[in-house]
C-alpha cells in the first residue's frame, strides 16, 4: 500500500509567523556559521584479475586462480571519513558474497585489520512497490559500517565462493563503488545538498534564527510536543503523557477514555542530532495508523562512544538518502548503547510516518533501530530498556498492547508474498517479516521481555 503525501510548509510558515507571540527567545535555535555538513566520496570500485594474482593475506578470500569473480580498491589515501559502505546499480540484484574493508585512522596513523561489512540489506528498504522505490535513484547496497575518522581505506569485493558447477564462478552486480561518508559538524543552514559540499543555493534561505524553510517544516512536524527550532522532545510522566497525546490528537483520544499509554521519554530531534534537511525530499509520507513496531539493529558495528551517535545518525542518514537513493533515513527512531531515543524519519515523532525498514511491512508500522550489531554482542542493558519506553509511548498513542497481536498485509517480500495477511507479535524483529539476521541473534532474544515491560510502562493489567 502506498502512503499519502503530506506537505507541512503550511504548518511550518504558520509557526514562524507566530514566533514573536508563540516562542520565548530561549526556544529558539542559536544560529550556527555555514560549515561544511558532510560529504560523500563515490569511488568505483576496479576488477582485480584471477585470484591467484592477487596480494595475499585478505582472510577468507580465495586463492584460487579459477575463483569468483573479485574486485576492490587498493589502499590509498582519500579525505577523512567516519563510516563506509558498498552500492550498486540495481537494487533488485543481490551481492551474493563478502565484502570487507580496512581504513587507516586519523588518530593513530595506523591501519585497522580487515572487518566484515553485512551485505544483506535490501530489507531495509521500502515495500517493492513504494513510490520511494520509482524515483530512479535507489540503489543496491550493503550495511553501512562505522570506522569512526579515517583518511586512507582498502577494500576487497568477492562472489560467493560455492559458485553453482554449471557457472565459472559467480558474478559481482554492476556497477559497485564504495561510499566513504563524513557526517561532518551538525548541519548548518544553508547547506548543499550534494555528494560533496559546495556553495549553498537558494533554498537555504532562513526563515527563523538558525532555521531554514526545511528545517523548520521538519521542527513544526513535532509541534505541540516541542517548540520550532527545539533540539528535544523533553520526557513526560505518565499523566502529562496521556494529557499531551490527547492534545495532540486533534479528538481522536479523549481523556475519559484513559489510554494505555506510557511516559513519553525524552527524543532528540533531527535539529538535535543535526539532521541536514536539504538532503532529504520535501514532502513528508504518512501511512494509516502503527499497528506494529518492528525492532533492528544497524548492523554498522559497535566501535562507537555515545557522544559520537549524533554523528553516526548523520552518516546512516547521508548513506541512506546520498548513496543508497532513498527519500530520507529508512528508520522511524534510533537508540543508541546509551538508551538516548532519536527521531528519524521525519513527519513528527507522533505520527504514522511511513518508513523504509521492513520491506514489506512498512506499512501501518514503525521501525526502531538500536545503533549496532547485535549477532554476537548482547545489546546495553540501557538500549534495550530505551526500546521499551519508546514503544510503550507510540504504541500508546495508536491503542496498542505491546503484548499482543497485530495483523498486516504483505507488500512483497521474501518471506511473505505480496498480498498475505499475517499475525505477528505489535513488538516484532525485523526477522519476523523477512528473513534475515536482523535484529541479531542477541537483540531478538531480548523482545519478549521489551513486551513486557512495554506493556508494564503502559499501565497494563
Amino acid at each position: 500500500m502506498r502512503g499519502f503525501l503530506a506537505s507541512s510548509i503550511g504548518v511550518a510558515t504558520a509557526a514562524v509567523l507566530a514566533l514573536p507571540l508563540a516562542l520565548p527567545t530561549p526556544a529558539l535555535a542559536e544560529t550556527v556559521p555555514v560549515t561544511p555538513a558532510g560529504s560523500t566520496q563515490s569511488l568505483p570500485l576496479a576488477s582485480l584479475g584471477p585470484a591467484a594474482d592477487r596480494t595475499p593475506g585478505v582472510p577468507g578470500m580465495s586463492a584460487s586462480p579459477r575463483g569468483p569473480e573479485t574486485q576492490g580498491l587498493a589502499a590509498r589515501e582519500v579525505k577523512t571519513f567516519s563510516l563506509v559502505g558498498v552500492v550498486w546499480d540495481d537494487a533488485t540484484t543481490q551481492l551474493n558474497g563478502r565484502v570487507q574493508v580496512r581504513t587507516r585512522s586519523v588518530r593513530t596513523a595506523t591501519w585497522s585489520d580487515w572487518q566484515d561489512v553485512e551485505v544483506h540489506n535490501s530489507e531495509h528498504a521500502a515495500d517493492p512497490d513504494a513510490v520511494e522505490r520509482e524515483s530512479g535513484r535507489v540503489r543496491g547496497a550493503t550495511a553501512p559500517l562505522w570506522v569512526g575518522e579515517s583518511d586512507g581505506v582498502e577494500v576487497r569485493v568477492q562472489a560467493e565462493l560455492d559458485a553453482p558447477a554449471t557457472r565459472a564462478g559467480s558474478r559481482l552486480p554492476s556497477g559497485l563503488r564504495i561510499e566513504l561518508v563524513d557526517p561532518g559538524a551538525a548541519a548548518p543552514a544553508g547547506s548543499s545538498d550534494g555528494k560533496n559540499s559546495g556553495p549553498a543555493d537558494d533554498k537555504g534561505e532562513m526563515v527563523a534564527p538558525g532555521l531554514t524553510m526545511e528545517m523548520a517544516e521538519a521542527s513544526a512536524a513535532n509541534v505541540p510536543h516541542a517548540a520550532l527550532g527545539a533540539n528535544e522532545i523533553t520526557e513526560l510522566n505518565k499523566a502529562d503523557s496521556t494529557a499531551d497525546a490527547v492534545f495532540a490528537s486533534e479528538g481522536e483520544l479523549t481523556a475519559a477514555a484513559a489510554p494505555y499509554i506510557g511516559p513519553r521519554p525524552r527524543i532528540v530531534t533531527r535539529k538535535g542530532w543535526g539532521a541536514n534537511e536539504s538532503l532529504r525530499e520535501k514532502a513528508f509520507v504518512y501511512t494509516n495508523t502503527v499497528k506494529a513496531a518492528f525492532v533492528h539493529h544497524s548492523a554498522s558495528g559497535n566501535n562507537y562512544a555515545c557522544k559520537d551517535a549524533p554523528a553516526v545518525l548523520r552518516s546512516l542518514y547521508r548513506y541512506h538518502v546520498v548513496s543508497s537513493g532513498w527519500r530520507d533515513f529508512g528508520y522511524n527512531f534510533a537508540v543508541d548503547k546509551c538508551g538516548t531515543v532519536y527521531e528519524g524519519r521525519a513527519g513528527g515523532v507522533s505520527k504514522a510516518v511511513l518508513g523504509a525498514h521492513t520491506m514489506g511491512f512498512n506499512t501501518d508500522s514503525m521501525g526502531v533501530a538500536v545503533l549496532g550489531t547485535f549477532t554476537n554482542s548482547a545489546p546495553p542493558a540501557a538500549a534495550v530498556d530505551a526500546v521499551a519506553r519508546l514503544t510503550a509511548w507510540k504504541l500508546g498513542l495508536f491503542g496498542r498492547d505491546p503484548r499482543a497481536k497485530a495483523t498486516l498485509k504483505s507488500g512483497g517480500g521474501n518471506r511473505y508474498p505480496k498480498g498475505r495477511n499475517v499475525s505477528m507479535n505489535v513488538i516484532s524483529g525485523h526477522r519476523d517479516g523477512f528473513a534475515t539476521e536482523c535484529p541479531g541473534k542477541q537483540l531478538y532474544g531480548k523482545l519478549p521481555t521489551t513486551r513486557t515491560s512495554s506493556a508494564r510502562l503502559q499501565g497494563r493489567p
